[in-house]
């Protein structure tokens, strides 16, 4: 589509230096004599411009086409990847960056952490899931802050998230939890607050050496429920 719309740009360029440069030898005295003194050249120079017009406006509506076939491109592609609820990437989102690992020795310096929210069942209950739902928002917002510069981080489906280090150290994961930790109890203290509960494991492949990044987030996944 790029490609298509680089086309039409050049293609309306010519278009244009063209009617320019018919505009100039228009304006030359013996040019316009010779038009205007015979009636196949009159007819011949009023189709010549008629052409030029509907091909001028032809590419004009091409150009608003294709702009909107992007738009519509961006919003499918936002729904694809993007969690509508949570407003961060999604489960697919987080297999298309597994996948990228699936098929080759898992580098050193490859990290993850895997973050349950484990208050939403009782929010559900207790509240409604309209607050459950606003909920995840709300700690979605945090692990994306939380993750910038440092992360990638995806809701992995229902109260399960997903964050993956690459060029990781002990350090980027500390960081990234001590962010998590102190922008969860900020929010815990204000006083229209739902708390956010949650349980957080990590794993890092420079101490664990795996080969696969499924055995590394399995791994991550397990440490959620060891800790205390």
């Amino acid at each position: 589509m790029k490609r298509f719309s680089v086309f039409k740009i050049i293609q309306l360029s010519i278009l244009i230096i063209m009617s320019l440069i018919s505009i100039f030898l228009l304006l030359r005295p013996s040019v316009k004599q010779y038009i205007f003194s015979s009636t196949p050249a009159t007819i011949l120079f009023f189709v010549v411009w008629l052409i030029l017009i509907l091909n001028f406006l032809f590419l004009l509506i091409d150009l608003k086409l294709i702009s909107s076939m992007k738009s519509n491109y961006h919003s499918l592609y936002g729904v694809a990847y993007s969690d509508p609820l949570a407003g961060i990437p999604n489960r697919f989102s987080c297999d298309v960056l597994i996948e990228k690992y699936i098929d080759s020795k898992l580098p050193e310096g490859i990290g993850c952490i895997m973050i349950d929210f484990t208050n939403l069942p009782d929010i559900n209950n207790s509240y409604s899931h309209a607050v459950g739902n606003k909920t995840i928002k709300d700690f979605s917002d945090i692990l994306f802050a939380c993750s910038l510069s440092l992360c990638f981080v995806g809701r992995n489906g229902g109260n399960k998230f997903l964050a993956i280090f690459e060029d990781c150290t002990q350090e980027k994961l500390n960081s990234f939890l001590k962010k998590l930790e102190d922008r969860v109890a900020y929010h815990n203290k204000r006083s229209d607050a739902i708390v956010i509960e949650y349980r957080a494991g990590s794993a890092l492949n420079s101490r664990e050496h795996l080969s696969s990044i499924t055995e590394l987030i399995a791994l991550a996944n397990k440490r959620i429920y060891e800790t205390s």
